[in-house]
């Protein structure tokens, strides 16, 4: 069955692999996400139209059994009014009852088969789909993150900003790397004279507020 074929693929797919090869992993993960969520939809079609045809094989089934015992029943009642010809008659009924009924049989155990096959593919569907509902939502805020962290370096040094990586690793990578480049220069140069003392006002300044704060809530010092 093409469908569950098509099934089959993307539940092997290994979204880590496809993430790393994708020029753009957020838009490739909404595109599987949307792909397995229109599989999900057939299979999930397929199945209920397979447990329908199930239920009507079953009835089929039962009806034939039925029948033949019907048919059985008849024989007996003509045997006992001494009528052989029409038990031979009713018995060529039941037989020929009980053979439609072995074929439903096969069809039905064909149909279970067939049914148990659609609904261990959407269990495995529905998980694969969460898995990569959840790797999205997690791919989403790494990205965010990376462009504030981006945003970030290019203010401080625009020479250095972050390349725009194809995953998120790789621009992990680089902005770890720009920040131990910004520490070391941080002990190479030290702060100036000037910094010092406008950092000592600016901790001053805030001193003067806060005990004005405090004064005005009655907190004391």
């Amino acid at each position: 069955m093409a469908l569950l074929e098509r099934v089959s693929t993307l539940v092997r797919a290994n979204l880590n692999d496809l993430i790393d090869k994708a020029e753009d992993p957020e838009k490739m993960l909404k595109q599987v996400i949307l792909d397995m969520q229109n599989q999900l939809m057939q299979v999930k079609t397929q199945v209920a139209i397979a447990i329908a045809d199930q239920h009507l094989l079953e009835k089929k089934q039962k009806e034939n059994v039925d029948k033949a015992h019907e048919w059985m029943k008849r024989a007996e009642l003509a045997v006992e009014k001494k009528q052989d010809d029409l038990a031979r008659a009713a018995l060529q009924r039941k037989m020929s009852f009980e053979q439609m009924q072995e074929s439903f049989a096969e069809q039905l155990a064909d149909q279970k088969s067939q049914v148990e096959s659609l609904k261990s593919a959407l269990r495995a569907l529905e998980q694969k789909l969460a898995e990569a509902r959840a790797k999205s939502d997690v791919l989403v805020a790494q990205a965010r993150r990376t462009r504030v962290m981006g945003n970030a370096r290019t203010a401080q040094d625009a020479s250095n900003h972050p390349s725009h990586a194809a995953t998120f690793d790789r621009m992990k990578h680089k902005v770890q790397k720009a920040e131990a480049v910004n520490e070391a220069h941080a002990e190479i140069t030290g702060e100036s004279v000037d910094e010092r003392f406008a950092s000592l006002e600016r901790e001053q300044e805030i001193d003067r507020l806060l005990g004005e704060i405090k004064q005005r809530k009655g907190l004391g010092a």
